[in-house]
């Protein structure tokens, strides 16, 4: 089962458009992940138009009518893997600790909020994933977004795709 990860797409306020590499892959994925910060509902509609399936939730950018269509937490099962997605997870310090006591029926939990892409697993075996922003890097070398495969109950061949420079 092939799955997109994404975050923090903040159209139209950093970009006016979603990248082109990132399209494709939502109308490749069987599951699109999206943690948060869409900013507009256009986005939002965007993505249940294009995805197969598509679980996502809000972030700290995102205004009432987002917050009326989606949740703070979400929760799905892939081929046996059990996915949560969260906007924020707090400070980077202990974040690893913190997210296993919150999601101990997880084994992977996918979220945003700071652009800086992540990949750890925490004590007891949580994967954590933030795929950074496909269209604000802030501070990152480059704007990101992650696929990964889920298949009879493990995550395989997570990869961070770089989005080449703005024209």
């Amino acid at each position: 089962m092939r799955l997109l990860l994404t975050s923090d797409t903040h159209v139209p306020k950093r970009a006016r458009a979603l990248p082109a590499p990132l399209l494709a892959e939502i109308d490749a994925a069987d599951v699109v992940l999206h943690a948060g910060d869409w900013v507009d509902a256009a986005t939002l509609d965007l993505f249940e138009a294009r995805a197969r399936r598509l679980v996502g939730v809000f972030g700290n950018n995102d205004g009432p009518e987002l917050r009326a269509r989606l949740a703070e937490v979400a929760r799905v099962e892939c081929d046996g893997l059990r996915i949560g997605v969260v906007h924020e997870t707090g400070a980077s310090q202990g974040r690893e600790r913190r997210c296993a006591e919150r999601f101990p029926d997880l084994d992977v939990l996918v979220f945003g909020h700071s652009h800086i892409p992540w990949d750890t697993v925490a004590p007891g075996g949580l994967r954590l994933l933030n795929p950074g922003s496909p269209t604000d890097r802030r501070r990152q070398p480059h704007r990101t977004f992650m696929t990964a495969e889920a298949t009879g109950g493990r995550l395989a061949d997570v990869r961070l795709h770089r989005l080449p420079p703005r024209g």
